[in-house]
Formats: C-alpha cells, structure tokens, sequence
C-alpha cells in the first residue's frame, strides 16, 4: 500500500506540473531589477549605396510593487542605468552616452543622466498587460529641462523627440513587450493563446507554454509584426517577423530571461528627397535577464 500511494503522489504531482493557471502572483515590496541589452541594425539601399546604422543599448531597470490589488499591481519602474552607442557607417559616431557618467557641457549626458533614479508609475494585470502609465510625460519635462537650453522652440523640440522613447504612452508600449505573456485562462503544456499590442511596434504575438516544472516555466512566442515611425524627418513602414524565448519563475510569474528577435523589412522616406522610397530592413536582438 505504501508503494501504491508513492506512485499515486508522484503521478498526481507531475500532472499537476503539466498545467497551470501562469500569471504574475506579486506582494507589496517586491523588486525585480533586470539587466536589458539591446542591438539594433537598420540599412537602407539607394542607388547603389548602403547606410547601415548599428544602435546598441544597454541598462538596468528596477520594478518595485509599491501596491497590490484584486487584479492589478502598482509598480514603480525606474531607469538605474542607461549606455547608448549609435554609429553610422556613413557619418561615423553619431551618440555615445553612459547615463551614469555626466560630462561637463555635454548636453545629451546632462538629459539621460536625469532619467536615472526617476520612477515612473504603472498599473499591471494578471496577465501582464499595463493597462497605465503615469510619470512618463512628467520624465520628459525633467530631461529638457536638465539639458539647459532655453530657446522655447528648441525645448519643445527636444520635449517632442523625448516623448517618443520616455513620454507616459510611449514607456507603456515599449515595455509591453516584457511583460505582457500571460494568457487569462487555464493552460496545458502545448497549450497555445494569443494577444497582441499597438504602437510605434504593432504584434500579433502567438505564444506556447513548452514546458513547466515547480520552478519555471518555459514560453516560445511569434509574432508578425509592424513597425510605423516618424522621426527626424524620417518615415518607416515595416513589416515582419519576431521571435521570443522565456524563462519565468512560476512562483511570481515575473521573468528569468527572455530574448526577442526581429526582422523587420519595407521602405522609408526622407523629407530632404520628397516621396523616394528607400528599401530598409532592420534587424534587433533584445535580451532581458533578472539580476537580483
């Protein structure tokens, strides 16, 4: 009898193990701090000639549940560390920023250094979607106003650039990505559900829990994706494919690791040559890994 109820433990355990209700299950006072590392390369072909622009990003990024309700989390995302290094082929070095390292008369090291240590607000559910950003926009004005400069117009300019990377809707989009996996049902291994977010990135993402043990989970995601901007003088429209691997603690839900990998292609246009379309492809490899 003894040997029967063993097996009976065992195999109600590992029944258990193949499916799961996976959600974020957070308490006040948590923190997750993630380190982000980011590559980016975009070219575009004209007559010939090739401009090829390599983007590379890294930082630290902490999230603290400062509150907890039936459906959702308060959590405070705040920049710890942010580098950025984008060269052109063409033009050479074109941004060369270490957020945490301010040089005297540098402007673009005085506005991200303001970045740092800054929370923005967000509003979480269950199954990762941020249903509210708030901060962001209030982010911004601290950033122009550390650069120093006080034209109006070249401040409102600046305020513009800004809010398209660190603005309340823009920081709600992009960090989507990380957090928005769940599926608001039951879930088998094998099991597969679909959501999707909007944006400068638009994704159709279709994901797969591969496999689940007590400890982690293990989620592959595709996408088809769109990618629509307007910057500088700049227009994109892309479209494509990306790919994401997950590791995620089952206990909090919250991510051990995730890559994401786009290939993105169409045209752009530049104001200075009218309506010429460009061909342009772009190619990103983002990783993400918890660190505490």
């Amino acid at each position: 009898m003894k040997y029967l109820i063993t097996i009976l433990t065992l195999f109600f355990f590992t029944a258990t193990l193949a499916q799961a209700t996976l959600e974020y299950t957070l308490e006040k006072g948590d923190v997750f701090v993630v380190q982000q590392n980011a590559e980016q390369t975009i070219i575009q072909e004209m007559d010939g000639a090739i401009h090829e622009l390599t983007n590379n990003m890294n930082g630290v990024l902490e999230f603290k549940v400062i509150d907890e309700n039936e459906d959702t989390y308060a959590i405070d995302l705040t920049f710890k560390d942010l580098n950025l290094l984008m060269v052109s082929n063409i033009q050479g070095e074109l941004l060369n920023v270490k957020a945490n390292e301010i040089i005297e008369g540098d402007v673009q090291s005085q506005i991200f250094n303001s970045l740092l240590n800054t929370p923005v607000h967000l509003i979480l559910t269950k199954t990762g979607d941020i249903l509210e950003v708030n901060g962001g926009d209030s982010l911004v004005i601290k950033m122009a106003n550390a650069s120093g400069i006080e034209d109006e117009f070249s401040r409102n300019l600046l305020k513009k650039g800004l809010e398209k990377e660190f603005g309340s809707k823009a920081l709600s989009e992009s960090y989507k990505q990380l957090t928005f996996i769940y599926s608001d049902r039951f879930v088998d291994t094998g099991d597969t559900w679909q959501n999707e977010y909007s944006g400068k990135l638009n994704a159709k993402n279709t994901w797969t829990l591969t496999s689940l043990t007590k400890d982690k989970a293990t989620i592959n995601g595709k996408a088809d994706v769109e990618l629509s901007s307007i910057d500088s003088g700049t227009k994109m429209n892309l479209s494509g494919v990306q790919t994401t691997e997950i590791q995620t603690d089952v206990t909090t839900g919250f991510i051990l690791e995730m890559i994401v990998a786009g290939e993105t292609q169409g045209t752009s246009t530049i104001a200075q040559l009218g309506e010429q379309q460009i061909p342009t492809r772009i190619s990103s490899k983002i990783t993400y890994k918890l660190i505490n």
